[in-house]
């Protein structure tokens, strides 16, 4: 089965970019077909989907992040990419990638901690 492991957070100021990478250790073409998400849950909140890519590459994203993050993947690296630009300190917070859709979660990775300092 496939184990996600998130990279690339970190502390940054506002207005600073980070780019977060998903690797899956997993049988070539697993989550190649799958549509992939990046999701982030702040602290003491809910875990919710920001960005999602379609297997053929057509991007989805939730209002908040519309023009500032770019989510895309490397089907020949297994890899999901997000791109994230403009933060704000209300983007802080623990990201992780999954399937956009539920029915087909994975198991989580660990995430990668996310700090925008005002």
């Amino acid at each position: 089965q496939a184990q996600l492991v998130e990279s690339g957070g970190g502390l940054v100021q506002a207005g600073g970019s980070l780019r977060l990478s998903c690797s899956a250790s997993v049988s070539t073409g697993s989550i190649n077909a799958m549509a992939m998400g990046w999701y982030r849950q702040p602290p003491g909140k809910q875990r919710e989907l920001v960005a999602s890519i379609s297997r053929a590459g057509v991007t989805g994203y939730v209002d908040s992040v519309k023009g500032r993050f770019t989510i895309s993947r490397d089907n020949a690296k297994n890899t999901v990419y997000l791109q994230m630009n403009s933060l704000k300190p209300e983007d802080t917070a623990v990201y992780y990638c999954n399937a956009a859709l539920s029915i087909l979660w994975l198991p989580w990775g660990q995430g990668t901690q996310v700090t925008v300092s005002s």
